[in-house]
């Protein structure tokens, strides 16, 4: 009998996995149930089924707001950031849907680079994009995404302590208000700033 080629197996859908940590590391439970809920929203929201097919997580955590509340901040790669942001208002409700009573926030994973890190060439800058504030600026976008900040007043008391207040768009507030908490929370979980 001639020899058959050996055709490729084909890949069941619940094989894909919508969470990439690092070798060796292992996935939490909340990594797990979030991937779960995004591979189900791939599998039977129509509309998100295109966007959601390539795209992954890398982290998940909880942040508590409240004595009673808590939020989920999903770390997402920089690389699909922008794939994120085109579905994100919609898959925020989605995912809200699925974990009742808990605030979903994006936030792509980005890296900062100390002012003494090694650099291939000598002389080279550090981008501006992976210093601290840049980050941690970034970051805070990232967490009242769809709505955009139009303003940023910080305010030093007389104790050198900084006060950051972050004034959003007044068309959003609807959608916002009942978010404010959660989103405070959060920028002070992720960037140790008031």
């Amino acid at each position: 009998s001639p020899h058959l080629p050996t055709l490729p197996r084909p890949r069941t859908i619940m094989s894909v996995n919508k969470v990439f940590k690092p070798k060796g590391q292992k996935a939490t439970d909340l990594e797990e149930q979030v991937g779960r809920a995004l591979l189900d929203l791939e599998i039977t929201s129509k509309d998100l089924s295109a966007d959601l097919r390539d795209l992954f997580i890398t982290a998940a955590k909880e942040v508590d707001v409240a004595s009673d509340k808590k939020a989920i901040v999903v770390f997402v790669p920089f690389r699909q950031h922008k794939k994120f942001k085109a579905i994100q208002s919609r898959l925020i409700r989605e995912l809200e849907k699925k974990f009742s009573s808990k605030h979903v926030v994006f936030v792509a994973q980005r890296t900062i680079q100390s002012k003494n890190h090694s650099r291939k060439a000598g002389g080279e800058l550090r981008a501006r994009s992976r210093t601290l504030t840049a980050v941690y600026d970034s970051i805070v976008e990232d967490v009242v995404y769809p709505t955009q900040i139009v303003a940023r007043r910080t305010r030093v008391r007389q104790d050198g302590s900084k006060l950051v207040k972050l004034y959003l768009d007044p068309k959003d507030i609807k959608e916002v208000d009942q978010k404010l908490k959660t989103y405070s929370a959060v920028i002070q979980k992720l960037t140790n700033r008031n």
